[in-house]
């Protein structure tokens, strides 16, 4: 791979993110890296969790580069949108995605923090949508993003573009990330996060991943509905997986 670093050790597969010169923008480069990625993590299954961050100090990611852009068919209706090999969840991929983000995260950034399962930040980090500054209209972003946090709070985003933007400690209140932590500890606890995770058993974690994401697509009781199924599908012997007497009391604690 071009654009990133992969590493699998004890069923966490980490993904860095290894373009700093270019504010690890994606290209087209980047968007086949990561087709293979999903590949790659969906059908291992040693793998349980993903960890997904970014070299450099300056930024997670600044969206698309610009500069390289990316391959455009010029049949407008044969074009795809990047996400669909920038994102785990329209890749089917279940296996619940961490990202630790730090210093810029502009526009199609949000590819990966849309579909996240959990996000944590550093207290460098700021969150922005650039597009309708240059006169483009922001759309797929802002649009994933109102599934995760207020409308008002996403459209802000997307109307204000470079002329503000969002604060750690706001991205904390309005619900985008669970932790602000120092920039030195943010990827020992990532990792930490998606160990604690990966011990536990890898079906019935998928299997919670998938109800819950599906459930946005669907009316609140066809999604109870459908989760019935999930439960009966990932424990079919209606009992669950471990012996809860039988885990380290320590292991229960929760941060």
């Amino acid at each position: 791979m071009e654009t990133v670093l992969f590493d699998v050790t004890r069923h966490v597969a980490t993904i860095t993110l290894n373009r700093p010169e270019a504010m690890n923008s994606f290209n087209q480069a980047m968007l086949d890296d990561f087709a293979g990625i999903w590949r790659t993590v969906k059908a291992d299954d040693d793998v349980h969790v993903v960890v997904l961050r970014a070299a450099g100090e300056r930024a997670f990611s600044t969206g698309m580069d610009v500069k390289e852009g990316i391959d455009r068919r010029s049949n407008v209706w044969s074009q795809t949108d990047p996400g669909e090999q920038l994102s785990p969840k329209l890749n089917q991929v279940w296996k619940p995605l961490v990202c630790a983000v730090h210093g810029m995260v502009a526009g199609g950034a949000f590819y990966w923090l849309n579909e996240a399962d959990v996000i944590i930040c550093s207290d460098d980090a700021t969150f922005f949508d650039p597009h309708v500054s240059y006169g483009l209209t922001a759309a797929l972003e802002p649009i994933g993003l109102a599934r995760r946090i207020p409308l008002g709070e996403a459209l802000r985003i997307a109307l204000l573009g470079l002329d503000e933007r969002l604060s750690p400690e706001r991205a904390l209140q309005i619900g985008l990330v669970s932790e602000v932590l120092p920039r030195a500890e943010l990827w020992d606890r990532a990792d930490e996060i998606a160990r604690v995770i990966a011990a536990k058993p890898p079906a019935a974690i998928q299997g919670t991943v998938r109800a819950i994401w599906e459930s946005l697509d669907a009316t609140r009781t066809q999604a109870l509905r459908t989760g019935l199924s999930y439960t009966q599908l990932g424990n079919p012997l209606g009992k669950a997986e471990v012996d809860r007497a039988s885990v380290p009391r320590g292991q229960w604690k929760l941060r």
